[in-house]
């Protein structure tokens, strides 16, 4: 239950600010472990940012078994799962072909092979022209699929408050976090690549510009495809392109107000657009973090360590556990593949606010912390 406090305000035992598939995540976990939880976004439900224009592939990562693949492969696991268990009617398991982007790519994926532990099966050239795709010898993931991103998190947040409300700061007073309206004991913050409330410089949070046009189509196209862009299934007349391709400050300058062309002419390469009718254009910024893993995790308090360690720049020894804001919890940094890793490290964190269960070290930002105090150059300065 809300309780009430005597300034009149609401108080939850966490509030997450950020209703992508990373702030839904969390709650949904959070409900489920018994805590009173609010959501709050300032344009909605996955109404914008990365989650907004997603084209929310769930697929696993291919690779030569490095520890991001690991992570991934893993966090594919348990989404494909989740969502198929508790949302079906939001997830397509159409299938996703992995498509070589070149004749060099193609001659890795026989390297690839042997660290593919998700169910898949190869796929021949003369296979894929008969699906009517374009592409060389492919691996084909039986079991991966397309999410209906926005309904998926307005589904998952179905059961859980949540509001639209512009959180402008956030503040620490009397054992609860105030963000205005509401007060809570813990805040998340899922906010994606903007991050103005709290210091989180260390982490490194990076954006990157994704767009998607939804199209119109009688073409029939029975499973989903990746070749350097995402071309989802035919579901219900309508076919998904969409990729996480433009590093830049001001991309809609770099795409010439037309971020949908270089896809579509890629697109067109692969499978017949002829018939192709845009119905819609989704474009935002998706964060990422320096190193590709996520972010998940409490939030350190720079200003404090800079106090007690004034030569960390240096160097200096620094004794652990680091000094850190009360109660103040990060999940963001999921990239391109949202949806994929979206489920899982929403319970991780979940299970660490609650249940103080141990978070992946490879996934936790404090990893980033000491490497950014002696390499920024924003510190030199």
């Amino acid at each position: 239950m809300q309780k009430l406090n005597n300034t009149d305000k609401y108080i939850y035992d966490t509030i997450v600010i950020g209703a992508g598939i990373a702030g839904c995540s969390v709650a949904y976990f959070l409900q489920k472990k018994g805590q009173d939880i609010l959501v709050v976004d300032r344009s909605g439900i996955a109404a914008s940012g990365g989650s907004g224009a997603a084209g929310a592939f769930v697929s696993p990562k291919i690779g030569k078994g490095s520890a991001l693949q690991t992570v991934t492969n893993k966090a594919y696991s348990f989404a494909k799962d989740f969502y198929k268990k508790s949302f079906p009617e939001y997830f397509h398991q159409t299938g996703v072909i992995r498509i070589p982007k070149d004749e060099e790519d193609a001659k890795k994926f026989s390297q690839y092979e042997p660290h593919n532990d998700t169910q898949y099966h190869n796929i021949s050239k003369e296979q894929l022209e008969a699906l009517g795709i374009n592409g060389d010898d492919s691996f084909l993931f039986d079991e991966a699929g397309v999410c209906d991103a926005p309904k998926l998190c307005e589904a998952i947040l179905s059961n859980i408050p949540h509001t639209q409300f512009d959180v402008s700061q956030i503040k620490y007073q009397d054992g609860l976090w105030d963000i205005g309206k509401y007060r809570g004991e813990n805040i998340v913050l899922a906010t994606g690549y903007e991050n103005t409330l709290v210091d989180l410089k260390y982490m490194g949070i990076k954006g990157t510009w994704g767009s998607r046009g939804d199209y119109r189509s009688n073409l029939v196209l029975d499973k989903s495809m990746h070749k350097s862009i995402s071309i989802s299934a035919n579901i219900d007349g309508v076919i998904k392109i969409g990729a996480t391709h433009v590093k830049s400050a001001n991309p809609c300058i770099e795409c010439k107000g037309e971020p949908l062309s270089e896809l579509f002419d890629k697109a067109s390469d692969i499978v017949n657009t002829d018939d192709f009718e845009l119905l819609e254009t989704y474009c935002g910024m998706r964060s990422g973090s320096k190193d590709y893993f996520p972010l998940v995790g409490e939030v350190i308090d720079v200003a404090k360590m800079f106090e007690t360690y004034p030569k960390i720049t240096s160097g200096s020894r620094v004794k652990e556990p680091f000094h850190r804001l009360t109660n103040l919890y990060v999940c963001n940094g999921l990239g391109g593949r949202g949806f994929v890793l979206g489920p899982l490290m929403g319970k991780i964190l979940a299970d660490y606010i609650v249940d103080k269960k141990k978070i992946d070290e490879r996934v936790h930002p404090d990893r980033l912390f000491l490497k950014w105090c002696r390499k920024s150059k924003e510190l030199e300065r």
